[in-house]
């Protein structure tokens, strides 16, 4: 059996008459780049919007596996159109270089720079964010889609006001699911993932497992399951038990603690639904404290951004390549972050929130991440490109 060449494979991958994105939109800055193709800000010709395209370059897909990829994330964002929560997918278009997926431009910057860059934040702040989050995994859900990445850097504030809406982007991952189905690749991101999908066989239920870890993050700065390695955060994973007696949790509410233990449940089948976690009373009910959870947590909650930050350009050099003054803004970014010299302390007493970083800066041993990117919606000021990882 022959092999399809790449000009057969993906002659026409959209299935429907090519179409010239100049005709709609007139193209401007670069936002992100990847190893497929580059994001670029846009204009609609017709209403003037601002939007983000991602121009994706056929000559660089090798496999009839990336090809189908391309097709289920633009079917997916069409499936779920509707959700004010959800980034919208504008239009796809193709021409004989490319695929272009327009979307809406999320100019606001990632949810913990949000959080960060605040002077108050409480337990109640917090629950609005995780209702907004169960929301749209709700939604999904109900939609026969398993998310399959949730984490923290694919939610984006749609701008840059106090009250804008978060958007969950990035479905590159995402599938279609029939009731009782089970998958067996292993995907996510390592913090994130969930005990079954490194066993292999997993259903939604992952996607309120990975809602849980960033709850606990929310609450805490940190991860609840660390490691200087992805080998040791993925052990840490499958043992379950996250700590919930050290700084902060003394001063964290029971409620909380009680909706973290439920999502974070080793055997899914036991575990909390996206539908019944919004029934929480820690959630439903919008009375959770609003003293503020303290410095601590906001300057974790800022070194753990931070240290996501570095590992996307970490993966940028691999894929694409750093240029000089971005090289020198990774450095400067290192040395802002570790003022405290922390992030190289992992056998101290902080350990628990500095071994994390470690796994941020090493290689991810998935070897599909190195070479499958995806390009952000947000603005350029807000958003390096980011790893779709397929964890082994």
């Amino acid at each position: 059996m022959f092999k399809k060449s790449n000009k057969t494979l993906t002659a026409n991958i959209l299935n429907r008459p090519p179409a010239e994105i100049s005709d709609h939109f007139v193209m401007g800055k670069e936002l992100g780049k990847g190893q497929f193709g580059v994001t670029h800000l846009c204009t609609d010709k017709k209403t003037g919007e601002q939007l983000a395209c991602k121009s994706i370059a056929k000559r660089r897909l090798s496999t009839k596996e990336e090809v189908e990829d391309i097709r289920k994330e633009i079917a997916i964002m069409h499936h779920l159109a509707g959700h004010p929560n959800i980034v919208t997918l504008r239009g796809a278009f193709e021409d004989k270089q490319n695929v272009h997926i327009v979307m809406e431009l999320c100019g606001g910057g990632e949810l913990f720079d949000r959080i960060a860059a605040r002077g108050h934040y409480s337990e109640r702040a917090a629950s609005g964010l995780v209702k907004t989050i169960l929301s749209i995994v709700d939604y999904c859900h109900q939609k026969k889609i398993i998310h399959r990445d949730l984490k923290p850097e694919n939610f984006l504030l749609s701008n840059k006001r106090e009250d804008a809406p978060l958007k969950v982007t990035d479905f590159g991952l995402s599938v279609f699911f029939k009731d009782g189905e089970v998958f067996t690749e292993t995907v996510g991101s390592a913090f994130y993932v969930a005990p079954e999908v490194l066993k292999g066989k997993y259903g939604k239920e992952s996607d309120v497992w990975s809602c849980g870890v960033i709850l606990y993050i929310l609450l805490s700065g940190a991860p609840p399951f660390y490691g200087s390695t992805e080998k040791q955060i993925f052990n840490a994973v499958l043992k379950g038990n996250p700590d919930l007696t050290g700084e902060p949790w003394p001063h964290i509410s029971d409620a909380a603690k009680d909706l973290i233990r439920r999502m974070l449940t080793l055997d899914p089948l036991k575990r909390i639904s996206a539908a019944d976690a919004l029934r929480h009373p820690w959630v439903a009910a919008d009375k959770a404290s609003d003293k503020p959870l303290g410095a601590a947590v906001l300057k974790r909650i800022q070194k753990f951004s931070a240290a996501n930050k570095m590992k996307k350009l970490a993966l940028k050099v691999v894929a694409c390549n750093l240029s000089r003054e971005e090289i020198s803004g990774l450095k400067k970014m290192f040395k802002e972050m570790d003022k405290d010299g922390s992030a190289a302390s992992h056998t101290t007493s902080s350990e628990r929130h500095a071994a994390p970083w470690a796994a941020l800066f090493r290689p991810s041993s998935c070897s599909r991440s190195w070479r499958r990117l995806t390009w952000t919606t947000a603005a350029p000021s807000t958003t390096l490109s980011s790893s779709r990882q397929r964890c082994r």
